[in-house]
């Protein structure tokens, strides 16, 4: 068995590993942003809400 191989393949999973975690944190943190945005827009009233009546009848 060839420690020094078996130590780089450990390494390289390891690093494999973190990465995955890293990029899963990242794409976390935008969709939480996305999604407070949404909110936020739909919180918002709509400017031409309640401005005019449609009296067609």
């Amino acid at each position: 068995m060839d420690i020094a191989a078996l130590s780089i393949g450990l390494n390289q999973a390891s690093l494999n590993q973190n990465v995955s975690i890293a990029l899963a944190k990242k794409v976390m943190e935008t969709s939480q942003q996305s999604n407070e945005q949404l909110l936020k827009a739909m919180e918002a009233p709509h400017p031409n809400l309640g401005k005019s009546i449609d009296a067609k009848g």
